[in-house]
């Protein structure tokens, strides 16, 4: 653990019922601030990549993880007991999923009148599609940003990423800050009912005004600028493997400019690139041609020599460029720990006991409650235990023999298991 300061959020409990991204995005953000988050995880989870660091640890970080088995009435009852003693209760299952346990808020009230529950369900509590299941990519398309991500008379290619996923996580983290508050100034618990179809629609911003105002799709851009004219615009691809670098010419000055730097080629003095009009009218010709320099270029390259003329270049960024980024780490955005000895990986013992693990960490400073991640993502069972003995106050006696019932499960008997049945 971290030997810092006091974070915004320490004293806050939080028990954690979500998966998959959108959920635990959320809550890492809480996670990050102090709050303690308790996962309920079930004993055949599914994870991508390692649990302490990659993709499964980095949304997990600061997080206790116990599985319970919540298809046995006693693990249902562990579950409610850890209602008793949290603040907020989230999940992010379809809106019938809780209910199914006797976990909806109406049945948690009962048990804590002041709780916070948030159910970050695709399509809310309400209306005809609410106990639809969905997920970040499904949301995109039905929202309109797949259809958005295309170059103008082609296909929808969509998202590389679930954008959907990280805007219903900031949405959710939100959430149960408003929540609190209103709980601090009222003494009053709530139920957040949040609605990620309309928390990623919410955001589409002119194509959805579009959409409302003209009753049809606003036509994509693909590279082309939003903000003013400008010829060059775009991303261009450069030397080396899947390098680019995103360039916008906007005066008649930086286009001479452009020009001094490229050494003047004859092409430049065609008639259809005389004017900035003439060279919005012939932009694929344009783009062709300047592409056909900047592959011979290192994107590095092609940045610092048309920043130093005063054009505006930046290297598109991959993740070995972020992560030696001065930028980034003068600011000490990656937050880099060890596994120690006894935070080993399942299915990875010998190579991850003392490995470097890099996360991104908070990227919000505040100054008297600064945010960092506390440790690496949990083992599958790490904290069943000690959360069970620590928290609910259950004996040795009763902890082995649920764990005997399968009902729950710490990670030695998870780890055991996979062992055997390798």
């Amino acid at each position: 653990m971290h030997k810092k300061g006091r974070r915004a959020l320490e004293g806050v409990r939080i028990l954690d019922f979500t998966w998959v991204v959108a959920g635990p995005v959320a809550t890492r953000i809480l996670a990050d601030q102090g709050a303690q988050v308790i996962k309920v995880e079930r004993r055949d989870t599914l994870d991508l990549g390692t649990r302490r660091g990659g993709f499964s640890g980095n949304l997990h970080r600061g997080k206790e993880s116990t599985v319970v088995n919540m298809t046995d009435p006693r693990g249902i009852e562990i579950a409610q007991q850890l209602v008793a003693v949290s603040d907020v209760v989230i999940d992010n299952f379809s809106a019938r999923v809780m209910r199914n346990w006797g976990l909806d808020y109406e049945s948690l009230k009962k048990i804590k009148p002041d709780v916070i529950a948030v159910s970050m369900s695709g399509f809310g509590h309400t209306g005809p599609q609410k106990d639809y299941v969905s997920y970040g990519p499904t949301l995109q398309a039905l929202s309109g940003y797949t259809l958005q991500m295309r170059h103008p008379g082609k296909e929808p290619a969509g998202w590389g990423y679930s954008y959907a996923d990280m805007t219903g996580g900031y949405s959710g983290a939100l959430a149960v800050l408003m929540a609190l508050w209103h709980r601090k100034r009222t003494g009053q618990g709530q139920f957040v009912d949040l609605s990620q179809f309309e928390a990623i629609s919410s955001l589409i911003g002119p194509g959805m005004l579009d959409i409302l105002n003209n009753n049809r799709p606003s036509e994509p851009i693909g590279n082309r600028s939003q903000e003013a004219p400008a010829a060059p615009h775009g991303v261009y691809r450069c030397a080396g493997e899947d390098r680019w670098c995103a360039i916008t010419v906007f005066t008649e000055t930086e286009w001479q400019k452009l020009c001094q730097v490229l050494g003047r080629p004859t092409w430049t003095q065609e008639t259809d690139f005389a004017t900035l009009a003439d060279r919005l009218k012939h932009q694929d010709a344009l783009d062709r041609h300047f592409e056909d320099w900047t592959r011979q270029q290192t994107a590095e390259d092609v940045m610092s020599r048309l920043q130093e003329v005063g054009i505006a270049a930046g290297v598109v960024a991959n993740g070995e460029d972020l992560d030696q980024d001065s930028q980034l780490q003068a600011r000490g955005y990656w937050a880099r720990m060890q596994a120690s000895e006894g935070q080993v990986e399942l299915d990875r013992m010998d190579m991850m006991e003392g490995m470097d693990i890099v996360l991104d960490g908070p990227p919000l400073k505040l100054s008297q409650t600064p945010g960092y991640v506390a440790a690496p993502g949990p083992l599958l069972g790490e904290h069943t235990d000690s959360v069970l003995s620590q928290l609910l106050d259950y004996s040795a006696e009763q902890i082995a023999q649920l764990k005997e019932d399968r009902v729950i499960a710490s990670h030695a008997e998870i780890h055991a298991e996979r062992a055997e049945r390798k």
